[in-house]
């Protein structure tokens, strides 16, 4: 949604013509996106991904579910932060200088506008379609044959009725909690008292344990289910029985999932975390879904009872979670209807610890996943806890997999009586229990586990190893773009580096020490560390390029990141692109600079890819005057990033696997046009036009260049094409 035209903007940005980036110009709101709005687009990107007929449709179906679970997250803790904003009275904006009022007020008007069309797409396009490849998805009150019927009923008596409390509210019965994100059924209750009619709210919450979406048989060969909403309702007159139930719906809530914790007052954050966890759950509602032909009573009692305002109801038609759908992306046995499945290609460090650490020593190696399989990661840490003359490993994990091998391997390590040191950062949203549990595990092993620094999140992706070898102690480290967690490492694009550069690994040994030693400024020759001097670094860079173009030398950036809001980055890239500079950014996400602007932007594009697999690596790219720097790393041009975080940007130095990263996979990007869409000025996407050129998807053809073995040619664009420039 454009918050205001495109015309002002340009008018707007002309106002200053000296060229050089100071003046009031760079102060004006009209010159950044909104970050919630910037958010919403990107999921509307993902959105138009289940539209999109070219892709499988139980992969639609899948799109559908993600889109929904987006929406959950974004109400849990940005919406919820808002409100909390507007409660006490905080009026401070960001850079575009839209109050938390009235960004609540724009969000709900684009999130119901968004609401209506996921429902739109799932009745509307992908029903029908699953209809007509023999499958039958009953969400409201089935028709069913009488085998059906009766298996139901079975199921319901046997799987369902033992589970279920029903709940009439009355002065001895008070509403029931009802817990975030969980499905429940309310219903309007008649019953006479003395010649008397009376209604009553009953309300059934359902266990989070029970199956959502329901098999039932079908003679027929198709394949049917039915979701749990539905299931419960059509026998929900026997758990109110002596009622006359007079109409029901299905509903659930949005409720504050944000963390809030004093570090500095807090002695142990362990436990600190686990108490703020049990609070949240009981977090304050922010948004309240529910069918769209409920009663206006039963709404009325709902929102009372729940404390939500108007703005914050959202009615739908069945389901009323359509995350839940994801439950037929995986269930349903039709792989005609879902992507070919990709085997990705296998790069061994090794087959034994010898093979492997001489393979490092003799240069450094770079994977790209998922193209390329995450075992060589797990084959590094592995190896090293089995291997003898590995002394110490050095770890950190911000998110990792419910059975991790990682954590396995590091507790091995341990109880082999190796030095274990692990940094685990317990505020990893919607990953602090999973989080606890591994750090109590590794703590019982022998594990030194520690938590950072106090303040600050640890997002950095590093494993580092000492080895005692022939001419002394070595250290070999993996750094990396995405977390050590194999499950995520199979649907996220990240970069994996592993080295034995000293000067390299000299670096990551001094992170470590400033997160387990609290040292307050680490000495780095190679690494750029958050939040000491990785913004001060990019910025300087970024300048560099700026100043370059003035003198007329060869000047270029591109930067792939998930998102872009910091406000010094935005300023540095703004004034680079009136000095010349090319630019081109990669931005999955939230993107909050506008390109494109005539005296400000105008040689910056912007460009965002969504597709089958969750773009994640952060690439950083800068001619430099013809001595072209290269930087991965795991963090965005997020202010959170680069002031509130422990992040890592790492050099690509050698010549081939510099060549691969620019001219084979940042260039591959800038010549998607199946899959990218191009920002434009007032804050939305358009999809990009192929223009007469081979359709290419850079994920496709990541999938066909990973089948080459490294070193082969391979054909590579160059990121001076058209397209780029």
């Amino acid at each position: 949604m454009a918050l205001f035209e495109y015309g002002d903007l340009e008018a707007m940005s002309n106002a200053d013509s000296n060229g050089n980036g100071s003046g009031q110009v760079f102060n004006d709101p009209k010159l950044y996106v909104n970050r919630e709005m910037s958010w919403l687009e990107f999921n509307q990107r993902v959105l138009e991904e289940a539209h999109d007929a070219r892709n499988p449709l139980l992969e639609r179906v899948k799109f559908l579910a993600i889109t929904a679970n987006n929406l959950d997250e974004f109400f849990e803790v940005r919406v919820s932060g808002l409100m909390q904003q507007v409660d006490s009275r905080n009026i401070s904006t960001g850079p575009d200088g839209v109050l938390p009022e009235d960004q609540l007020s724009q969000i709900s008007v684009r999130a119901h506008r968004m609401v209506a069309e996921q429902y739109a797409c799932w009745e509307n396009e992908l029903m029908p379609a699953l209809i007509a490849a023999g499958i039958i998805v009953h969400t409201g009150e089935p028709e069913l044959g009488p085998e059906a019927a009766a298996y139901l009923d079975r199921y319901f008596d046997a799987e369902l009725e033992p589970v279920l409390t029903p709940i009439t509210v009355d002065p001895a019965h008070p509403f029931p909690y009802v817990a975030n994100k969980a499905l429940n059924l309310a219903a309007l209750l008649e019953f006479e008292r003395d010649g008397q009619i009376e209604h009553h709210l009953g309300v059934v919450t359902v266990p989070r344990l029970l199956k959502r979406v329901i098999p039932v048989p079908n003679r027929s060969g198709k394949l049917e289910y039915i979701m749990l909403a539905a299931a419960v309702r059509r026998r929900l007159d026997q758990l109110f029985r002596g009622y006359r139930i007079v109409a029901t719906t299905a509903f659930r809530v949005t409720r504050n999932s944000n963390l809030y914790l004093e570090e500095e007052e807090v002695e142990n954050l362990l436990m600190a975390v686990e108490n703020e966890i049990r609070q949240r759950r009981r977090g304050d509602v922010v948004r309240l879904e529910l069918e769209h032909n409920a009663p206006a009573e039963i709404v009325e009692l709902l929102s009372n009872n729940l404390r939500v305002e108007e703005d914050q109801i959202y009615r739908v038609h069945a389901p009323v979670n359509l995350n839940r759908l994801m439950r037929l992306y995986t269930d349903i046995p039709r792989p005609d209807l879902k992507d070919k499945p990709y085997v990705p290609a296998e790069r061994s460090l090794g087959e034994d610890a010898e093979m492997l650490f001489n393979t490092l020593r003799k240069g450094d190696v770079l994977l790209h996943h998922p193209y390329e399989s995450f075992n060589p990661v797990l084959q590094f840490i592995q190896t090293a806890a089995r291997d003898p003359r590995v002394v110490a490993i050095k770890q950190t994990l911000y998110r990792t997999s419910e059975d991790s091998p990682v954590v396995q391997a590091l507790v091995s390590a341990a109880e082999a009586g190796k030095q274990v040191t692990v940094v685990v950062e317990i505020k990893a949203r919607f990953d602090e229990e999973s989080n606890i549990r591994w750090a109590r595990r590794m703590e019982n092993a022998g594990v030194q586990v520690t938590y950072g620094l106090v303040g600050l999140k640890t997002h950095c992706k590093l494993c580092m190893l000492v080895r005692s070898e022939r001419e002394g102690m070595r250290r070999y480290a993996h750094l990396g773009t995405g977390n050590y967690n194999p499950q995520t490492a199979q649907i996220y694009t990240d970069l994996s580096l592993f080295t034995s550069n000293p000067e390299l690994t000299e670096d990551v040994a001094e992170v470590f020490n400033v997160l387990t030693a609290r040292s307050q400024r680490p000495v780095l020759r190679k690494l750029m560390v958050a939040p000491f001097a990785m913004l001060g670094g990019f910025i300087e860079k970024i300048d560099r390029e700026a100043e370059n173009a003035k003198k007329g030398r060869p000047a270029r950036i591109v930067a792939k990141v998930n998102s872009l809001l910091d406000v010094d980055i935005i300023q540095a890239l703004y004034r680079a692109s009136q000095a010349g500079v090319k630019i081109d950014l990669i931005v999955r996400g939230i993107c909050g600079l506008r390109p494109g602007l005539p005296g400000v932007s105008e040689n910056i594009r912007a460009r965002s890819v969504v597709g089958r697999y969750l773009e994640h690596s952060r690439v950083f790219y800068f001619e430099n005057d013809g001595k072209s720097e290269v930087f991965l790393g795991s963090a965005d041009w997020m202010p959170r990033n680069l002031r509130g975080r422990v992040e890592v940007s790492f050099p690509i130095e050698d010549p081939a696997l510099k060549v691969r990263v620019v001219d084979q996979i940042l260039a591959t990007y800038l010549q998607d046009n199946q899959k990218a869409r191009d920002l434009q000025g007032d804050g939305t996407h358009r999809a990009v036009e192929a223009a007469g050129a081979a359709p290419l998807s850079a994920q496709e053809a990541f999938m066909k260049l990973a089948r080459v073995a490294p070193g082969e040619s391979t054909r590579r664009f160059s990121i001076k094409t058209p397209a780029a420039e």
